[in-house]
């Protein structure tokens, strides 16, 4: 039994009022949280980084895509603004990365944009 699950299992009486000794605000209490009673059955090499997909990575899917992507769907993959989206695309994937985006724009629809593969080397 861990400390953990012991301290869950057996509930304590504290003397101390919630209140501090300075007169602040009442202390919020304390939910235990719902510790699993049963190991899992993967074991940790199974999985290797499969579950970690980040926002960048999202993005930089979607840029590198044939058809590119717009800043509508960029904004709705990431769960960002407008201008986080604009400072991604101008300040990671343009300067930091060094990628070579292109933009381009049909009459009557949005502006795409779009990473460039290396070409040569």
């Amino acid at each position: 039994m861990t400390t953990l699950q012991a301290h869950l299992s057996s509930p304590t009486k504290r003397a101390k009022s919630s209140t501090s000794a300075k007169g602040g605000k009442p202390k919020a209490s304390r939910k235990p949280s719902s510790a699993p009673t049963a190991p899992s059955e993967e074991e940790p090499g199974d999985k290797l980084q499969a579950g970690r997909i980040t926002k960048h990575d999202r993005i930089l899917t979607l840029l590198s895509r044939r058809e590119g992507t717009t800043i509508p769907e960029m904004m709705e993959a990431s769960g960002w603004q407008q201008h986080s989206v604009r400072g991604f695309l101008a300040g990671t994937v343009k300067k930091k990365l060094g990628f070579t985006l292109t933009s381009s724009k049909a009459a009557g629809e949005l502006r795409r944009y779009r990473i460039d593969p290396k070409r040569g080397r």
